[in-house]
Formats: C-alpha cells, sequence, structure tokens
C-alpha cells in the first residue's frame, strides 16, 4: 500500500524512483472576470474591486504568449462569470499519469465555497479530453489540486502540503489513489496557504523554498529531497510570490519581475529566467504557478 513518508530516514533519493514523463501541454483559464471580489486570503485584504482588467488581461497573454514559445500547445478555458478566480487554473485538479501510463485527473474540493463552482467547469473540460477524472473517497475532504501538490521534477513522488487549504487526511487517499508516494508538509504561516506559494521545485536536485513557512520536519524532509535547496528571502515570496514561478522543463523559469535575489539565485543554477508581470494577479494571491496547469 503506497500511503505518506513522514521522516527523512523513510525517503528514498528522488532520483532512484521511477520516472514520470515532462509535460507535453499547459492548460490556462482566460481571464475575463477576474476581480477581487472577496477575502479569503490575506492578499485579498483591502483590494476588492482594484483589479485593472485590461491590465490583466494583458499580462495573461504575455504569460500565454512565453508558453507557447517554450513548444507548449497552450489549452485554453474560457471565463465564467461569477467565478472571478478560475484564472488560478492550478488549484481545480491535479492530473497524473498512472503507473500503467494512462492519464487521470483527481479533482479538488475547494475549501472556500466562493470557489467550488470552479471545479465542475475544469472537469468538463478534461473529460472532454478523454481524461479519466477522480475524487477523493470522502467528498467533503478538503483538497486544492495542484496548489498544494507539487510532483518532483521527473519523478513519480508527491510534496503535499496541508493546514490551511487541504486536509492531511486527503493525501494519504491521494497516495494510494495514484500509488505514488506523498510527502506530507504541515504548512504554519497564513500568508503561505498553499504548497505553490513556499515551494519551488526547479530540477532533480534544485528546489526554492520559504523556510519560514513551514515546520522543522518538513524542512529536514525537503532538505534530503533537493541537495540544492535554496531559501528565498521571505519578503520576496510575501511581495513578489517568487516561490510561485513555474519550471517547466528544468530550463526555464517563469517568474513574477520583482524578485531579485531569488532570480540571481536561479541564474546561478543555470536556468534562464524568464521574468513576467503578474502584479494585478498578486491582489488576489496569484501569480505564474498558480495560473498555470501543466499537463501530462
Amino acid at each position: 500500500m503506497t500511503t505518506l513518508i513522514d521522516t527523512p530516514g523513510d525517503l528514498t533519493a528522488p532520483t532512484e524512483l521511477p520516472a514520470r514523463p515532462a509535460a507535453v501541454g499547459v492548460l490556462m483559464a482566460r481571464p475575463t472576470y477576474f476581480d477581487v471580489e472577496y477575502v479569503i486570503n490575506p492578499y485579498m485584504e483591502g483590494n476588492i474591486g482594484n483589479v485593472d482588467q485590461a491590465k490583466a488581461m494583458a499580462q495573461w497573454q504575455r504569460l500565454h504568449d512565453v508558453y507557447q514559445s517554450l513548444g507548449y500547445e497552450v489549452h485554453v478555458i474560457d471565463g465564467a462569470e461569477g467565478l472571478p478566480d478560475l484564472v488560478f487554473i492550478a488549484n481545480q485538479s491535479f492530473p497524473a499519469q498512472m503507473p500503467d501510463g494512462s492519464w487521470a485527473v483527481v479533482m479538488s474540493r475547494m475549501r472556500s465555497a466562493h470557489r467550488r463552482g470552479e471545479v465542475p467547469i475544469v472537469e468538463a473540460w478534461y473529460r472532454g479530453r478523454d481524461a479519466r477524472t477522480l475524487r477523493l473517497a470522502d467528498p467533503k475532504e478538503e483538497f486544492e489540486g495542484c496548489g498544494d501538490c507539487r510532483w518532483h521534477p521527473n519523478r513519480r513522488l508527491i510534496y503535499g502540503g496541508y493546514g490551511f487549504r487541504t486536509l492531511r487526511s486527503s493525501l494519504r487517499d491521494l497516495a494510494e489513489m495514484l500509488e505514488t508516494p506523498v510527502v506530507p508538509l504541515q504548512l504554519t504561516d497564513p500568508g503561505f496557504y498553499h504548497l505553490d506559494t513556499c515551494l519551488s521545485p526547479l530540477t532533480e536536485t534544485a528546489a526554492l523554498v520559504v523556510e519560514e513557512a513551514f515546520e522543522p520536519e518538513g524542512l529536514a524532509m525537503l532538505e534530503k529531497a533537493f541537495p540544492q535547496l535554496v531559501r528565498v528571502p521571505v519578503e520576496e515570496a510575501r511581495h513578489g510570490f517568487a516561490t510561485n514561478g513555474n519550471c517547466p522543463d528544468g530550463k526555464h523559469f517563469v517568474v513574477h519581475y520583482d524578485n531579485p535575489v531569488t532570480i540571481a539565485a536561479v541564474k546561478a543554477l543555470g536556468l534562464e529566467v524568464i521574468e513576467v508581470d503578474t502584479s494585478e494577479f498578486l491582489k488576489s494571491g496569484g501569480s505564474v504557478f498558480c495560473m498555470t496547469m501543466m499537463l501530462p
């Protein structure tokens, strides 16, 4: 039975785990109705009705074009009225290639009632492409997809954040459903309510982390998993969402531009950094990774 890995001593070196194919596509959701209409995270405070929609659309289009320039086919879901956060497409699902080579998608159950209507829209898109959609055993179990679960680059190992939006018990269900080990990581700071705000895997050996967001035990797990674990300044993580960048291919790191220390550290690892402006989306607590779903 595949389950959770709770101590560094139980964690096999990720490079010795089964390989996982690279992503071949990207899913995004057009921000047609994007705005801050409610407050469900600290970044939304004071920003209700404060989004420049034209600027947000231009920023989204730039990110879309970056992925195309990297050779990915970019699929787009249209925005939906009444669901301003649908644009944060990382949250509603968790795609995975199964051990038998088929692909499936575990659908989320969003903690906030404001966002639950997003999930059926994303699920319908997957079903239209013949993906097998799955749900956790407990229909009331909170789980927020790639917002809280990150794959180890190229390997069948999942890091799962819990404590604010996702329940620890859902990570156990995920491990068993996907026949893949999960490293549970308790999040401790409400400013880093999703794992994708404080952990950004780059390559099989390198990742960015906000150490202030984790318990010491969780940080020790990440140190074991990534020999090159780069600490991100907490202020860049809070104000520039530096750890919400995305490294889709182990070569390029797409990130909000206003993060000089983090950008320099990533370049020192030998990656090419592509800077984009996501300032309108920061008002709602999201940036590059939140706006991106890598598809198997």
